[in-house]
């Protein structure tokens, strides 16, 4: 079939463009824009009694995909948001104690970086920052910090933002989590649906947060958090929705599920989740998984690097490829290229209706089922006039 089609909604929208900035804000397919009437419908049509509907059937279906997608044991450990700060937020709550001693690095999304700066800056964490660079180094040094010990809190992202570098080394920060501490958190968001990730042997010891925003095609508002049992069980910041459910807790004080719906928040806009649970169906119903999914984006930024390489992508061959393709191996979905104009080079492109985005001095090329080979012919052409 031709993929494309999944899109022809937003395909159609701007027929001009090439948009290779699916890592960052994905197009939508179009199964997204009925699910979005659906969740219209089912509001006014139950009313009152929506949540009722929400809590039967559009959430037990979410939480049944990101559980097939990761290989967890069970759909009860996932809990949903809006975002993953709010998430985050939770998570922190429920340390007992502070400051909170936390063990991360120089390269995680605003989402943390920019809370962790203010927790220190307030007293309530310490924070280790492991430089990400030399990055053939980075998975060796972080590992041997955070087995030297002393933290109560480890956070590292899956793949990383900027740079697209992936962190191979989970299992390893998984054999040093206790529920006394500490804690390991790992953030997935360019990780989940962008590289095939089996989280089943690891499921009962790490924290797992990610969004539909990117790879899951659904936009804003579809973040979850996985939860392993015992760990973090009564977080300060909590929701009413964690009133509902098997509760437990010490005798006269606020009491919590015991799965990870003791991390549910308060009123949400679910019309995410019939977002992300129609774009799961769409590819289903396509024959494609996330392994097929990545393949194809990896034939794509093939191509790229390979005019890149050769001096056919004009001033971006002067660029250096910090994530390059590697065989088969996993990776972002995306290519990351250095160079003091990345700015002045995305600006240029955007003039020319081919986009990408800019990270400091990282301009990024994103891939994904709504582009082709002729898309990419059309990114190396407009480079080259740069």
């Amino acid at each position: 079939m031709n993929r494309k089609s999944l899109f022809s909604r937003a395909l159609a929208l701007s027929p001009g463009r090439l948009h290779f900035a699916a890592h960052s804000h994905h197009l939508w397919p179009d199964a997204s824009f009925e699910a979005q009437q659906q969740a219209w419908l089912d509001a006014n049509r139950h009313a009152d009694r929506k949540w009722d509907l929400v809590f039967d059937a559009v959430i037990p279906e979410a939480q049944r995909q990101v559980a097939a997608e990761l290989n967890l044991p069970s759909p009860d450990s996932i809990v949903f948001s809006s975002n993953t700060h709010d998430l985050l937020l939770r998570v922190f709550s429920a340390f007992e104690r502070g400051p909170v001693r936390i063990l991360s690095t120089d390269g995680e999304f605003h989402s943390f970086r920019r809370q962790a700066d203010r927790w220190e800056e307030a007293g309530q964490a310490v924070v280790t920052r492991v430089p990400l660079q030399p990055f053939d180094t980075f998975a060796e040094r972080f590992v041997d910090a955070a087995r030297a010990g002393g933290h109560d809190w480890i956070v590292v992202s899956q793949v990383f933002f900027r740079t697209g570098g992936l962190f191979d080394r989970i299992g390893d920060l998984a054999a040093l989590a206790r529920p006394q501490g500490p804690w390991v958190l790992v953030d997935g968001y360019h990780g989940f649906m962008a590289t095939p990730t089996d989280l089943s042997a690891v499921a009962d010891r790490i924290f797992y947060v990610a969004g539909g925003y990117k790879y899951a095609m659904a936009g804003e508002g579809a973040c979850f958090l996985h939860a392993p049992d015992g760990f973090a069980p009564r977080p300060v910041v909590t929701g009413w929705f964690s009133e509902f459910g098997d509760l437990s807790g010490p005798p006269g004080g606020v009491p919590y599920r015991s799965d990870g719906g003791r991390f549910w928040g308060a009123t949400f806009d679910c019309s995410a989740l019939y977002r992300f649970n129609a774009a799961r169906r769409a590819l289903a119903g396509a024959g494609l998984d996330t392994a097929a999914v990545a393949d194809h984006a990896r034939t794509l930024a093939t191509m790229v690097q390979e005019a890149v390489q050769a001096g056919r992508a004009g001033p971006l061959s002067e660029a250096e490829i910090l994530n390059p393709v590697r065989g088969d191996a996993p990776r972002a979905r995306f290519l990351a290229l250095r160079h003091p104009d990345a700015a002045a080079w995305r600006a240029r492109l955007l003039e020319a209706d081919v986009v990408a985005d800019v990270r400091d001095d990282v301009i990024r090329f994103g891939f994904g089922l709504y582009q082709d080979q002729a898309d990419v012919q059309g990114l190396i052409a407009a480079a080259r006039a740069l």
